[in-house]
């Protein structure tokens, strides 16, 4: 059983700035990745960005240049850093990983947080 905890988020201005942060708890064994989702009323569920064990990153277009996911593996805790903030950023935006919990099968689940809400005003 892995638990997903996100915090950080809040009302801001347009140009102002937020940093998220998902912390990680249970029964882990290894974290295979990161992600950030959100999801804006009457939208689908969104992929934001994303990290890798390795550190690699991936972004989506509309966030490119403003937002920046990065990663504590020994914390077990995933941030992301908005910049540049935008009305059409507002959304809840939820924590999303890939988690060995054993030895014994080490094939990962997946889990997500429960969201935390980012309101951009104009």
């Amino acid at each position: 059983q892995v638990q997903l905890v996100e915090s950080g988020g809040g009302l801001v201005q347009a140009g102002e700035s937020l940093r998220l942060s998902c912390a990680a708890s249970g029964r882990i064994f290894a974290i295979n990745y990161m992600a950030w989702y959100r999801q804006a009323p009457g939208k689908q569920r969104e992929l934001v960005a994303s990290i890798t064990v390795g550190g690699i990153t991936n972004y989506a277009d509309s966030v490119k240049g403003r937002f920046t996911i990065s990663s504590d593996n020994a914390k077990n805790t995933v941030y992301l850093q908005m910049n540049s903030l935008k009305p059409e950023d507002t959304a809840v935006y939820y924590c999303n990983a890939a988690v060995v919990s054993g030895w014994i099968n080490r094939t990962p689940n997946e889990y997500w947080g429960q969201g935390t809400q980012v309101t951009v005003s104009s």
